[in-house]
């Protein structure tokens, strides 16, 4: 028995559900559409979405269209974010408009199209802010941006996540190695 998929999600004010092929969630940040495979139902009674499965057979599908839903439900509420730093000497980030412009170390600077629906807030120029309604592009975005400069295990140096812990590894050492 799915223990994610049959709790209700509860809707906040603002928010409208329609319910056909897809499950279309409105809400005062944007609008998102969440698939409903076959097997599942979509009901809504009394400020509550109620998702539902016919058989035991669509139990992973059960539980992911309700994470779906609720994070469809949460994201055009109250929207998303996802912090990251830059870490290392020289390293820094810029933003005008819609292209964010990196400087990572490299012999030129790197411009990233932000996407509509991604709005990005940079403090003390290493200081990343990225929100969105859409939790699923969010992550996209920011697992990109990270991807322009892993952090280096050697250095600590890179792009990474806000909290994210590194492992720091040990160089090489000159009384080992043969000349």
């Amino acid at each position: 028995m799915s223990r994610v998929g049959n709790k209700p999600i509860p809707l906040p004010k603002g928010v409208k559900v329609n319910i056909g092929e897809q499950l279309q969630v409105e809400g005062p940040k944007g609008k998102l559409a969440v698939p409903v495979p076959a097997g599942i139902q979509v009901k809504q009674n009394n400020g509550v979405v109620e998702i539902r499965r016919q058989s035991d057979e669509q139990a992973a599908l059960h539980g992911l269209t309700r994470a779906l839903a609720a994070n469809a439900v949460a994201g055009v509420s109250t929207g998303f974010t996802k912090e990251l730093d830059i870490v290392g000497i020289g390293y820094r980030a810029d933003v005008k408009g819609r292209i964010a412009t990196f400087t990572l170390g490299y012999s030129h600077p790197i411009e990233f199209l932000l996407p509509d629906g991604v709005d990005l807030k940079i403090d003390k120029q290493t200081h990343l802010v990225l929100s969105s309604y859409d939790k699923q592009l969010l992550g996209q975005v920011a697992a990109n941006i990270r991807a322009l400069r892993k952090p280096d295990p050697y250095k600590n140096k890179g792009i990474r996540y806000t909290g994210e812990l590194l492992r720091k590894k040990v160089g090489k050492t000159g009384a080992g190695a043969k000349a």
